[in-house]
């Protein structure tokens, strides 16, 4: 008898958003490697192939459908069409997100509010409910809602952002009571700074990097990569009863500012 967590998912099916590049395709491409069918939703389409074409280059099973989680019925037809492809759906990885503004929060105008919350919040909604019927159907399942420490601290112009990354952090609680007698788990994971296309405005100048970097313990951002390792936990049977849970992933941001 092996003593080993099972970190396998060969015969599971799993939704990641967001996933044309960053975070999402990272964690996409590990859950192929584990032995995952995997389906990707984005925005666009063409992004979206080459993932799933470079997946499938490594032997991995892959479906590529353009998805705006803004849009109900294209989030219906992301859960039917991994249905239709692999069978059923056994995880969820919510990671789509959107920040059209920058500066402080008063400034913010509703259009701006109305975009982040729908994505970045009723999108991750949209997404656990058409998924967990679908895991039902299966004896259960795991969500995985990417939310951030900007979720847990406030963050020097990203307000709105931070308020709709703290609903997340409720959501996830939320559904982790309600969803564990249907044997769905459901956690979030809370990054700091990653070294995405999302997060450029912050690596590409110099100045700003420092800045940023003064507050962050290992004085680096993390490569998507770092992440998928908690992702990866939180999808298999090593996390059978893990729930409810949020992992920060932020080389000590969190803590050092606990202690200043």
């Amino acid at each position: 008898m092996s003593h080993l967590p099972n970190f396998d998912l060969t015969g599971k099916v799993a939704i990641i958003t967001g996933a044309s590049r960053g975070i999402g395709e990272s964690i996409a491409r590990t859950y192929a490697a584990a032995g995952a069918a995997v389906v990707l939703g984005s925005r666009k389409q063409g992004a979206l192939d080459g993932v799933a074409t470079a997946i499938r280059a490594e032997g991995g099973q892959a479906l590529a459908l353009a998805t705006h989680t803004g849009d109900s019925e294209a989030v219906q037809a992301l859960v039917q069409a991994a249905s239709d492809e692999f069978g059923g759906v056994d995880i969820l990885v919510n990671n789509a997100a959107t920040n059209p503004h920058f500066g402080p929060i008063l400034t913010a105008e509703e259009s701006h509010w109305a975009k982040i919350l729908d994505v970045n919040v009723v999108g991750y909604f949209r997404m656990a409910k058409a998924a967990a019927a679908a895991m039902e159907k299966r004896g259960g399942g795991a969500i995985i809602n990417l939310a951030s420490i900007a979720g847990k601290r406030p963050q020097p112009g990203m307000g709105v952002y931070c308020v709709s990354k703290a609903a997340v952090l409720m959501l996830t609680e939320v559904l982790a009571a309600e969803l564990a007698a249907l044997n769905i788990r459901v956690n979030a994971i809370a990054p700091g700074f990653v070294k995405t296309a999302f997060s450029s405005a912050i690596w590409q100048n110099p100045q700003l990097y420092e800045s940023v970097m003064r507050i962050v313990p290992q004085q680096r951002m993390a490569n998507p990569e770092e992440l998928t390792g908690i992702a990866l936990y939180l999808a298999s049977d090593a996390s059978s009863f893990t729930t409810g849970a949020t992992f920060l992933i932020d080389g000590g941001q969190y803590v050092d500012a606990g202690m200043g």
